[in-house]
């Protein structure tokens, strides 16, 4: 059955160096999809870089809705414009950062529900599994 999922509805994720929206996730009622918006501010001066993160069993598509940035990885450094399209492979250490004079904004999506079983980001905390 077809759903609609509107953006007024997505979870703020709160997560470190980036406003990120899941629209949608298993949470959400979706049952081998994640879904995210994020937007990553213009660096300022003083402005921490974001540590890398994995996730273990599954790729990351992201595809570049405006701005410009860098996605750093274990493999090498991506330049993005509107429009790319960057997919990181299962364990590759990563991070995309803004390298232009506007907000990046990304499309994130996930070939899982819940993306935090197999996923690891220094200072976001790891959900513990269910006994």
């Amino acid at each position: 059955m077809a759903r609609v999922f509107p953006l007024e509805q997505a979870t703020n994720l709160g997560l470190p160096g980036r406003n990120a929206l899941e629209i949608v996730s298993g949470t959400k009622g979706a049952r081998g999809v994640t879904l995210r918006l994020v937007e990553i501010a213009v660096p300022q001066p003083g402005d921490q870089p974001r540590s890398p993160h994995f996730h273990s069993n599954f790729e990351e598509c992201i595809f570049v809705l405006s701005g410009q940035g860098t996605t750093i990885s274990d493999r090498g450094e991506y330049p993005l414009l509107a429009g790319d399209t960057i997919v990181i492979a299962p364990g590759e250490k990563h991070f995309t950062r803004n390298t232009g004079t506007v907000p990046l904004v990304l499309l994130c999506f996930f070939p899982v529900p819940d993306i935090t079983l197999t996923t690891t980001e220094p200072g976001v905390a790891q959900p513990r599994p269910e006994s």
